[in-house]
């Protein structure tokens, strides 16, 4: 079964919002080995929405639409998918009620524009909203089913994992996938490709390979397709490990997981625990780290010590030696990273301290001039990093690279 996803909002395309709809449902679809077709973002205009419809119904088995079920003109989605079917919309009393009783619940007067979101497409089954206003709509037609829901990501989400996978479900899709995925730290893009070209040179028509290179890291993604579930598994595990064996201590994890999360789990698996100490980063690099489930196991704590009375009150770094070799130095940064290691009482400890611009930059010190310390059992590791004249992509690689140094001593020290 092949799947389009259509999201509706002059919104998106005008970049006021990041559609991050299509992402949850396209990794909830796979779960039932639904593959996605093609993602199209499109405006709130009837031609665009009608024409969205008709192409992806020659591409696709299922079509979900999201956005413009609201009470508003321009949710406009409802309306145009009853042309497009050639129907009309009918008022659901039970979606009135609905409706109704979520105004009556906070004691507000329900405007009369909300009526018309109990009006639903005849030909369809009404998906009840839990969390909103509007419901969503199941439409099976001409041997093709169509969704609409709504567009708010909370209520999305409600209706695909209530409502719309548990229907999915009883299709049974013959062409199967299965996904390994390799993640690799320290090793550019066009060097991991070299080094492992023959083998993906060796793959068979039905295995593809997949890079998705992000600052610091590359994800290998490795896909097969066809009617035997056992016999992909068998092949990806097969070529998953001839890769893995290749590409060696750049591999940092075997699933389908973050590069924080792999430090998250080695470090408590080790019995390890991390503190930080940031200063250009502002506390970008331990938001990475608390994002993960389980940070809390090993994370002990973070400062962010932006100015040098912080660095020197709250990480105990020498008055002299911010005054001989500046706030952006090796010296600083050792001193921070042990101040966070012994305040905090962490086995390791980052420090960061830049200059991420667009100002403050000198000759000696321009802007993108980094230092990074990592503490570690029983050494210091430093390094200085030139970057750009981006601040907030000075902040992403400052941290990027950080990580990657706490890994790497990690990885050294591992044992003692």
């Amino acid at each position: 079964m092949k799947a389009e996803i259509i999201t509706t909002g002059d919104e998106i395309l005008l970049g006021q919002i990041v559609d991050t709809n299509s992402a949850w449902m396209a990794q909830a679809l796979l779960s039932l080995q639904i593959q996605i077709a093609q993602i199209t973002s499109i405006s709130d205009r009837e031609e665009h929405i009608l024409e969205a419809l008709s192409n992806a119904t020659q591409r696709a088995d299922l079509i979900i639409c999201t956005g413009g079920l609201g009470p508003t003109k321009d949710d406009i989605t409802k309306l145009t998918a009853a042309k497009f079917f050639q129907t009309s919309l009918v008022r659901n009393e039970g979606v009135l009620t609905h409706v109704r009783g979520i105004f009556e619940k906070f004691n507000r007067t329900m405007p009369d524009i909300n009526l018309g979101q109990a009006d639903v497409l005849s030909n369809g089954e009404v998906l009840f909203n839990d969390w909103g206003t509007a419901p969503g709509i199941w439409v099976a037609h001409e041997g093709k089913v169509y969704v609409f829901l709504p567009g708010v990501p909370f209520e999305m989400k409600n209706l695909m994992s209530h409502r719309v996978l548990p229907k999915l479900q009883e299709f049974n899709s013959q062409e199967k996938i299965a996904i390994r995925y390799i993640l690799t730290v320290g090793i550019g893009e066009s060097h991991l490709a070299e080094q492992i070209a023959d083998i993906e040179d060796a793959f068979p028509p039905h295995i593809h390979l997949a890079y998705l290179p992000k600052i610091g890291l590359v994800r290998l993604r490795i896909s097969a397709s066809g009617s035997d579930m056992v016999q992909l598994e068998e092949e990806l595990d097969h070529y998953a490990k001839l890769l893995i064996n290749r590409v060696g201590d750049a591999v940092v994890a075997h699933d389908d997981i973050s590069f924080e999360e792999a430090i998250v789990r080695s470090f408590v698996e080790s019995k390890e625990t991390l503190a930080t100490a940031e200063s250009c980063t502002g506390g970008n690099v331990a938001k990475q780290i608390t994002e993960i489930a389980g940070a809390s196991a090993m994370f002990q704590g973070g400062i962010v010590a932006y100015a040098n009375q912080a660095k020197e009150h709250l990480l105990h770094v020498e008055h002299s030696v911010l005054a001989q070799y500046g706030a952006v130095s090796e010296e600083t940064v050792i001193q921070m990273a042990r101040g966070a290691q012994k305040q905090l009482g962490a086995s390791y400890a980052i420090a960061t301290s830049g200059i991420a611009g667009p100002g403050g930059g000198t000759e000696e010190k321009p802007v993108g001039t980094v230092w990074v310390a990592i503490a570690g059992k029983t050494e210091v590791k430093t390094k200085l990093f030139q970057f750009h004249q981006d601040r907030i992509l000075n902040i992403e690689r400052t941290t990027a690279q950080s990580l990657l140094m706490l890994w790497n001593l990690f990885q050294k020290e591992k044992g003692i």
